[in-house]
């Protein structure tokens, strides 16, 4: 392919808001699919983001996420040695046509560019078929069409939304003769058979003008609340805050129904490739490559005497023997165990878990929380007390804080820890302890070069997280 002049090239827009929970008990709300590490080393963001590695093809990406992803977002950036253009944050979820509108302003400040619009939970394999599909893509955007890429169906999925091939055009992609919605098994199996349907991937491409003026025409409102939005947006350390006020106005809808459904130029270029949108077990055990026995087994696990079966674990040493179909995912906290063959079933048992009180934060949160200097782990729990294990990464340090209603012991198991009490400052070593009294101005520093890990013991009337009164931060949560 001809490098093209770098203002020409492809502006790459991630959506990272997503909070699903349809791969439950590894993915919650508070850290989703998106970041996690289901195929390999890598999150599924992170090998979005080395797809994009394409200097001919693409410029620097564009992700939209919300505000309680942002570090996740940064930091996984970071890891994966790839410079974002911006990173937008929606203040209020609103379905992804407001997002890609406001990605399309913000894009459009730099000119008339082209958006390739990803999301950044699927798994893709970019082989020569991909790089094909992308080439049509590119040349059909740039005539005026608005494309959506057609995956061509391996079997009649009823999880999918349909895409019907209309005439040819000239680029090798074909106009969009219609969108069909999840189809029962019958009706899937039809579609199959004519060879003239697609799965709608979810992915997009056009220009950030040519998608405005369809806005708008069938969108306004999601048009004038993307454009206020971005017009009075803040900038905050690394990221852009859309405005809130602005953005709550748009509509909750998709893209799909907003433009795609409504413009006489949505065109569909067929893929051939290979892709998952990852979004069941069963999902996962199908876009992983199985031993002979169709088993696969990531973390401390065991299998035996057993045929087509996913088990994950990341602590706990898993050991199943003699099952079939089976799924067993085996997070920090939580166990699931059901058929592979029934993982959309997962959804269930997620709501039943959520409308218990007892169960409600399985759905929610881990057991170990990220922070944009490192996180922590829940020990153990009881009646006015509790133990945390704290990792703070090198150079990072907590913001000078202090609690109401709890006091704080820290004993160092690895590392340096540099501890700020009132207006003392002092060094700890492993197996050093400090006491910080309720009440306290305090803040901890790693100032070495490896993983700062401490035991907390907090005690007091209350324990919750919001009992933190920030005082100064370098991450902008004062």
């Amino acid at each position: 392919m001809t490098t093209p002049d770098r203002d020409d090239r492809v502006v790459p827009v991630i959506l990272a808001g997503g909070k699903g929970t349809r791969l439950w008990p590894m993915s919650r709300a508070a850290r989703p699919k998106q970041f996690l590490p289901l195929t390999g080393d890598l999150s599924l963001f992170q090998l979005t983001l080395r797809r994009l590695d394409d200097p001919a093809r693409y410029g620097a990406p564009i992700v939209i996420t919300n505000e309680d992803y942002r570090f996740l977002v940064a930091e996984q950036a970071l890891e994966a040695g790839v410079e974002l253009k911006a990173i937008l944050l929606e203040p209020v979820a609103r379905n992804t046509a407001p997002a890609i509108a406001a990605a399309a302003v913000l894009a459009g400040r730099d000119g008339d560019k082209l958006l390739h619009i990803l999301p950044s939970d699927h798994d893709i394999v970019p082989d020569a078929a991909y790089h094909a599909a992308l080439d049509v893509a590119i040349a059909a955007a740039r005539e005026g069409h608005l494309v959506t890429f057609g995956i061509t169906p391996t079997e009649p999925a009823t999880g999918f939304g349909y895409i019907e091939a209309g005439e040819a055009l000239g680029t090798g992609a074909n106009r969009v003769q219609r969108f069909v919605e999840k189809p029962d098994a019958p009706r899937a199996a039809q579609m199959l058979a004519s060879g003239n349907f697609y799965w709608n991937s979810g992915m997009f491409l056009f220009g950030a003008e040519r998608f405005l003026a369809e806005c708008a025409q069938h969108a306004p409102d999601v048009l004038a609340a993307a454009s206020a939005a971005v017009e009075k947006a803040r900038e905050d350390l690394d990221f852009l805050r859309l405005d809130r006020e602005s953005f709550a106005t748009a509509p909750d809808i998709s893209v799909d129904y907003a433009i795609f459904e409504k413009t006489a130029d949505a065109a569909v270029v067929p893929a051939p490739i290979t892709w998952s949108d990852l979004g069941s077990w069963d999902a996962v055990w199908k876009a992983s490559a199985r031993d002979v026995a169709g088993n696969i087994t990531r973390g401390p696990a065991s299998l035996t005497n057993s045929r087509d079966t996913l088990v994950i674990s990341e602590k706990l040493h898993v050991a199943v023997d003699g099952v079939e179909d089976i799924a067993v995912i085996a997070s920090e906290d939580a166990v699931f165990v059901g058929r592979l063959s029934m993982a959309q079933n997962v959804g269930a048992v997620v709501k039943a878990l959520g409308a218990r009180a007892e169960t409600a934060a399985l759905i929610e949160t881990h057991q170990t929380s990220y922070r944009p200097w490192g996180g922590y782990s829940s020990v153990l729990n009881g009646e006015r007390f509790q133990v945390k294990k704290l990792f703070v990464k090198p150079g990072k340090r907590l913001s000078l804080q202090k609690h109401h209603h709890r006091s704080e012991h820290w004993v160092v198991v690895k590392g340096t820890a540099e501890v700020q009490i009132g207006d003392k400052v002092m060094t700890l070593g492993e197996n050093e302890s400090v006491y910080i009294p309720q009440g306290e101005i305090h803040r901890l520093h790693n100032p070495g070069k490896i993983v700062l890990e401490l035991i907390e013991v907090q005690s007091g009337s209350y324990l919750g997280e919001d009992d933190i009164i920030r005082i100064e931060d370098e991450f902008g949560r004062s």
